[in-house]
């Protein structure tokens, strides 16, 4: 990325037509800070896909945990109910 003026990074000038004729050029330190906010970047969407996924496992668990409890209150509702229904002639 050519830029005008100092770098912002490590304030070196870039030779341009003004001062030398020659090619803007990035310097090292600008070029490793865009690979490093880039690799961030990447790192960032991957956590973010593995976080979607484990929220999907935990929302498939929290469904079954659910299942569950109702499964038991049912069980033992049916038995109270069994019970009455014995004691009552």
């Amino acid at each position: 990325m050519p830029r005008s003026g100092r770098c912002w990074v490590c304030r070196c000038w870039p030779m341009n037509d003004a001062r030398g004729g020659y090619e803007p050029f990035d310097c090292a330190p600008a070029l490793r800070l865009d690979a490093h906010e880039r690799v961030t970047v990447l790192r960032f969407e991957g956590i973010s896909s593995r976080l979607d996924r484990i929220e999907g496992a935990i929302e498939r668990l929290e469904r079954r945990m659910w299942l569950a409890v109702y499964g038991v209150a049912a069980a033992v509702l049916a038995d109270v109910f069994l019970k009455f229904v014995q004691v009552t002639p």
